[in-house]
């Protein structure tokens, strides 16, 4: 079999960091399940427009086309903010890769493990045994891509436009995936509108209604997005997929994060519209942003870098088993108590970026 083509963007921030520990891990799956990568390490964001002008250049566009999937770290940070709005990194890099190659699905998982509860800010009675919730959000509609968008003026007052939109055929596509991960769960899909408002969100209700027909086995409900945010902290074990539009996807599956515990546990993965030779063509990165302030320090958390590329194995180039060794990895890490600064309390091992990484690779040899 040819090798797997990944194209790894590391970023700016803590991304080549925590991008450093990943590639490592993926170098041991690799040697355990005899898997060849060949990764096309390129420049994207803040580091770009350093070296080449433009936070996402043609040549790695070109690395991304001809790769299986995009193995993604982070960009942007305080000293790109004086640059005008479309040139800093995440408008011009992240939401650019995300319109080029149709990334309409994306999927975060939100888990606390049991041994994690305390770092939830959630008190520990409502989230006791921790909890696994998959937030589903639509990638390439709604008020991010929307237009008509802008700034003008209106009798010398400036004004700001950007437009909420949503084609019922976009809605379907992504019902569909959150209805087909929800049959893979727990069986329960929580779809998120404001349907009290806004007209895209009854054409969303109306949509996911008539698509839930297609899954019996799947039981759907409704909720407002402000309802929604409420409940996830008072019952977060109370939901199991949630599906949600771009902008509610973006909110509630941050306020997630923090009730998991830390940004640094939490990988996502961005699923395309093209199938390659392996799977879904598609873009893992972590939840969390580029950490500026521990930058280069090397006590950030890699694990969700780590199971962003877990996500990877499993989604794009169809490897379950290897993406199982990695999770399994990192919960025996978590269990034997090596603890990032972000997640560490008296009594857990406190390690760096590396040795964090060096105990998940321990524990994916022991396995």
């Amino acid at each position: 079999m040819s090798p797997f083509k990944i194209a790894v963007l590391a970023g700016d921030g803590i991304g080549p960091e925590v991008m450093g520990e990943a590639l490592r891990v993926l170098a041991t799956v690799s040697d355990k399940f005899s898997l060849e990568f060949d990764f096309a390490e390129r420049l994207v964001g803040g580091a770009s427009i350093y070296s080449a002008g433009q936070a996402l250049p043609e040549e790695t566009l070109d690395a991304c086309r001809a790769a299986d999937a995009i193995l993604f770290g982070s960009v942007g940070g305080p000293k790109w903010e004086s640059l005008p709005p479309g040139q800093q990194p995440e408008r011009a890099a992240l939401l650019p890769l995300r319109r080029h190659f149709s990334l309409f699905a994306n999927l975060r998982p939100a888990v606390c493990l049991p041994e994690l509860t305390h770092a939830s800010p959630v008190k520990e009675s409502h989230i006791e045994g921790g909890f696994d919730v998959l937030c589903v959000r639509e990638l390439t509609g709604g008020l991010y891509f929307g237009q008509p968008k802008g700034r003008h003026e209106e009798n010398g007052e400036p004004v700001a436009i950007d437009t909420m939109v949503y084609r019922r055929g976009e809605i379907e596509r992504i019902a569909h995936v959150a209805f087909q991960a929800a049959l893979g769960r727990g069986g329960r899909l929580t779809s998120i509108d404001k349907a009290n408002v806004l007209e895209n969100g009854v054409l969303w209700r109306q949509t996911v209604t008539e698509i839930a027909r297609e899954y019996p086995d799947v039981r759907l409900n409704h909720l407002y997005v402000d309802n929604a945010a409420m409940q996830l902290i008072k019952n977060p074990r109370g939901f199991d997929v949630i599906l949600a539009e771009n902008l509610f996807g973006d909110i509630l599956s941050d306020e997630m994060a923090m009730i998991a515990g830390s940004l640094g546990m939490l990988p996502s993965a961005s699923l395309g519209v093209r199938e390659t030779a392996h799977g879904r063509f598609g873009m893992y990165e972590p939840s969390g942003g580029s950490a500026p302030d521990i930058a280069g320090k090397g006590i950030a958390n890699p694990i969700a870098q780590i199971l962003s590329a877990a996500m990877m194995l499993r989604y794009s180039l169809a490897r379950p088993a290897a993406a199982d060794a990695i999770e399994a990895g990192v919960r025996a890490a978590i269990r034997g108590g090596f603890r990032t600064g972000d997640i560490h309390t008296a009594g857990d091992k406190l390690v760096n970026t590396r040795e964090m990484a060096d105990a998940i690779i321990s524990e994916i040899g022991k396995g």
